[in-house]
């Protein structure tokens, strides 16, 4: 179905039911002792993250399987559309919610690492979150700033049209659950992380 940086993703079955196979990749570059060690720490810390943040009420796929000997994760098949593919008025609307996700993981100390409309899906009556594969346990505001900002990114590419409502709805949720102080503080940090990105450019 995918494949990406990191691992590629495949639709198979799980005990007769449909699932979502994500394989850890091997990296050449890499001694392949140091190599196999990353790929099972990261596979088995993903696989605790989706687990772990159900408990805060967040909804997302479940995890069927572990092999970390295969560096392989046996994932609920989810059937929706990806908020990448929405209207732009969903997408609009659809942000706050994203926003309340990320400000649940954030303020249970979790930063994502890849918010992306392409890993939310929206089904009949659930927004679930997908991909906790770049996701760490933080309560660095610049971390989570990070999290804003990868976030902007992606609606100033993929979103243009509705960028300035799509950020104000996502901001709009994500003040909902941190609150105002925490929020300005994060987005601060992302106005700091862009300065330091066009500094960087010019030089």
């Amino acid at each position: 179905m995918k494949k990406g940086a990191e691992a590629d993703i495949y639709l198979t079955t799980w005990n007769g039911r449909k699932s979502i196979l994500k394989i850890r990749k091997r990296k050449e570059y890499r001694n392949e002792i140091l190599d196999n060690r990353i790929r099972t720490l990261r596979t088995i810390r993903e696989a605790k993250m989706i687990s772990e943040v159900k408990s805060f009420g967040v909804t997302a796929p479940l995890v069927y399987f572990v092999d970390q000997n295969k560096f392989e994760i046996y994932l609920q098949f989810v059937s929706g559309e990806l908020v990448r593919d929405l209207s732009n008025k969903v997408i609009i609307k659809t942000c706050e919610k994203i926003g309340k996700i990320i400000g649940i993981l954030h303020k249970n100390g979790i930063m994502h690492g890849d918010v992306t409309t392409s890993n939310f899906i929206l089904t009949s009556d659930k927004l679930i979150i997908l991909d906790f594969g770049l996701a760490q346990r933080t309560e660095k505001v610049e971390d989570h700033a990070i999290d804003l900002r990868l976030f902007k990114e992606v609606l100033n590419s993929a979103h243009v049209a509705i960028v300035n409502s799509a950020w104000s709805s996502f901001l709009k949720g994500y003040g909902k659950i941190v609150g105002s102080s925490r929020k300005e503080k994060v987005i601060s940090q992302v106005l700091n992380i862009e300065k330091r990105g066009r500094y960087a450019n010019v030089i």
